[in-house]
């Protein structure tokens, strides 16, 4: 006898045994488990001993997001047939040489780093290349390798104090990239370890904007985590605010921005954990902090601008499960006027995800198709697309699954 978990990919554990063992690792309820997936707790709690069948597909892929289960065969068992990678795209081909350049421990230093302004300049040429060329992840994963290693040279040669902060600054930058190339790929370990590093060197830094940027990405890899990290997010989301807040009388619009950023972030949080009066109330702080700032303005790391509020909008709706909402708020939202094509892009997923809880799957795979024209790079890694997607290939009706189906084969969701 033995009182261990048993392993759910070891066979012949059953569908809802699989599922129960998946939920309990991820903190999950039953009661918070049934509230995603608009069932009741008595239906999850059947399915789990076994008194249901195993449900269809679309209700399996609804389960599957809600648990954020990267490879569906973990919750069905299914590992000949066919393996779906849910919320992990695929590696992509720059990842082995970022991973190796983060990996790196040099010792000596044989070379002198560059000047400061020119890691700056390189760092301002790659965010702007990520927001602006569909194929991001090929162009940041070209030139992550060289930024990583010269920004780590110049925390090491820096002699002075001052000297020191600015490079730690950078640094801190560079992982943050970093993450954005990183997420959603097969190295969660890697993804985390980016993570921490861009903490300690915003630290280092003492530079609010540099903190700040740092702990809006840290909130977002615990909240992505699951539900039992919840917690973990709020913590950071809630004291960088307060080491934030009281500088905003004389700060920047980057400061700003970012303040702003991270009081949505608290809201999304609180949406995923489906509480609507905080959710709205932070989405409402963040509008006010968002209106505040120039009309033009758009953050450089978190696209955190005025016209970007709209788009937070229908995340909140989504997250909240509202498909009435979701679909008003994406009525409302001129995707057009975000100039980054992968947040653009991720604004039509998000879209796609309302008018697929609205009972509207047609149009959800339509918003698709835009969020491929605009950068196909972020659809093909983000998991609530391919869930759509995958659910769309076994509709009913021939014309909607012939088009799920061309989707699937352009993002190559669907790997044997």
């Amino acid at each position: 006898m033995t009182d261990a978990t048993p392993d759910p990919y070891a066979t012949p554990l059953a569908f809802g045994q699989r599922m129960q063992i998946l939920r309990q690792r991820r903190g999950i309820s039953r009661v918070v488990l049934a509230g995603l997936v608009d069932m009741s707790p008595s239906w999850v709690k059947r399915v789990e001993n076994g008194q249901l069948q195993t449900p269809s597909l679309d209700m399996i892929l609804r389960i599957a997001e809600a648990l954020r289960i990267r490879d569906l065969s973990d919750l069905t068992g299914r590992t000949t047939s066919m393996r779906v990678d849910l919320f992990t795209g695929p590696g992509h081909p720059r990842l082995a040489a970022v991973r190796d350049a983060v990996n790196r421990f040099p010792v000596a230093a044989d070379r002198q780093s560059p000047p400061a302004e020119h890691i700056r300049a390189r760092l301002g040429h790659a965010w702007s290349a990520r927001h602006s060329a569909p194929n991001h992840r090929e162009v940041v994963g070209s030139l992550l390798p060289d930024l990583i290693e010269d920004a780590q040279l110049a925390v090491r040669q820096a002699e002075s104090a001052p000297e020191r902060r600015a490079a730690q600054a950078a640094l801190s930058e560079v992982y943050s990239l970093s993450q954005f190339f990183l997420a959603y790929q097969p190295e969660p370990a890697l993804l985390w370890r980016v993570a921490e590093r861009g903490i300690v060197a915003a630290q280092d830094s003492e530079d609010p904007h540099t903190i700040g940027v740092a702990a809006w990405l840290t909130a977002q890899a615990h909240r992505d985590s699951g539900p039992a990290h919840f917690d973990a997010a709020d913590a950071v989301t809630t004291s960088t605010l307060r080491h934030l807040e009281p500088l905003l009388p004389d700060a920047s619009d980057d400061v700003r921005a970012i303040t702003g950023a991270l009081q949505f972030e608290a809201g999304y949080t609180a949406a995923r954990r489906g509480d609507a009066g905080v959710a709205w109330r932070y989405w409402d702080l963040a509008e006010r902090t968002a209106q505040a700032l120039p009309g033009g303005y758009f953050h450089p790391v978190t696209s955190f601008s005025r016209a970007v509020m709209s788009a937070h909008a229908v995340t909140v709706a989504v997250e909240l499960r509202s498909g009435t909402e979701s679909v008003r708020q994406a009525a409302r939202a001129e995707a057009a006027v975000i100039p980054s094509r992968p947040r653009r892009a991720r604004h039509r997923i998000e879209q796609a995800r309302g008018y697929q809880l609205d009972g509207q799957p047609e149009a959800a795979l339509a918003t698709l198709d835009q969020a491929y024209e605009a950068a196909p790079e972020t659809i093909r890694y983000n998991g609530y697309a391919r869930r759509i997607v995958l659910e769309e290939t076994e509709a009913a009706a021939p014309e909607r699954r012939r088009r799920a189906c061309q989707l699937a084969e352009k993002i190559g969701l669907l790997t044997d």
